[in-house]
C-alpha cells in the first residue's frame, strides 16, 4: 500500500471519527455554547496534543504495554471515567445555582467566572480528557498501523499521519465551536444555557461511566 494513495481513506476516516458523538464533541460543544469561541481555542488544542501524545505512543509501543496490563488499563479506566463524571457534574452544578438565582447578573458573572478560569485549565482539561481515555489508546494501536505501508518506519509514519489527523480535526473542532458561537446570543439565553448545560452534563456523566466500566 502506497503512503500517498491512502491519504484520502485516511482523511474520510479522521472526519467520520471527528464527527462522532464522543467526550470531545460535548466538551466543546459546551465549552463554546457557554463562553464563546476564543476560550474554546485552548480546549481544542488540549485535546488535539492529548491525541498526538497517543498516537505518538502508540506508534512507541508504550499504549500497547497499557492495554495490555490489566491494573494500568483498570487505572487509567477508572480515573477517565471519573473525571468525564465530575465535568458532567460541574454542568450540573452550574445549572443548579443558575436555577436558584434568576437574576440576569448573576447570570452575567458565572459566565465571567468561567471566562477568568484561563486558557492554560482549558487546555488541560481537553488534554486531561483524551489522555485519560484508554480507548484512545486502543484506538491508536488499531488505526494508524492500516495506512503505515510495510517499507516506511512506524514512529515517524505514524508521527506525521498523527499530525495531519491534529490539523484536520483542528479545522474541524473548530468550525463546530465557531457555528456554536455564532448562534450563541441564543445558547446564552438563560433557559437555553441550562438545558446545554443539563445534557451536556448527562452525555459527559454518561461518557465517564460507560469509560469506567468498560473492558479492552
Amino acid at each position: 500500500m502506497d503512503l500517498i494513495s491512502s491519504l484520502p481513506a485516511f482523511v474520510v476516516a479522521v472526519l467520520l471519527i471527528s464527527a462522532s458523538p464522543g467526550p470531545a464533541m460535548a466538551l466543546i460543544f459546551r465549552r463554546a455554547a457557554r463562553h464563546g469561541f476564543r476560550p474554546t481555542i485552548a480546549t481544542v488544542a488540549g485535546l488535539e496534543a492529548g491525541l498526538y501524545v497517543w498516537a505518538l505512543l502508540a506508534a512507541g509501543g508504550f499504549a500497547s504495554l497499557v492495554a495490555a496490563s490489566g491494573v494500568a488499563y483498570l487505572i487509567l479506566r477508572i480515573v477517565g471515567g471519573a473525571f468525564l463524571i465530575v465535568l458532567g457534574l460541574r454542568a450540573w452544578l452550574a445549572v443548579w445555582r443558575e436555577r436558584r438565582s434568576e437574576q440576569a447578573d448573576d447570570a452575567d458573572e458565572a459566565v465571567g467566572v468561567g471566562r477568568r478560569h484561563g486558557a492554560l485549565a482549558a487546555f488541560c482539561e481537553g488534554a486531561m480528557v483524551q489522555l485519560a481515555n484508554p480507548k484512545a489508546a486502543v484506538f491508536m494501536m488499531a488505526f494508524y498501523p492500516q495506512f503505515v505501508p510495510e517499507d516506511r518506519p512506524l514512529f515517524a509514519t505514524t508521527a506525521v499521519l498523527a499530525l495531519l489527523q491534529v490539523v484536520i480535526e483542528l479545522a474541524f473542532y473548530l468550525t463546530l465551536a465557531a457555528f456554536v458561537d455564532r448562534a450563541g446570543a441564543w445558547f446564552r439565553r438563560p433557559k437555553v444555557r441550562r438545558r446545554v448545560e443539563a445534557t451536556s452534563g448527562a452525555v459527559l456523566v454518561g461518557l465517564g461511566a460507560r469509560v469506567a466500566a468498560s473492558s479492552a
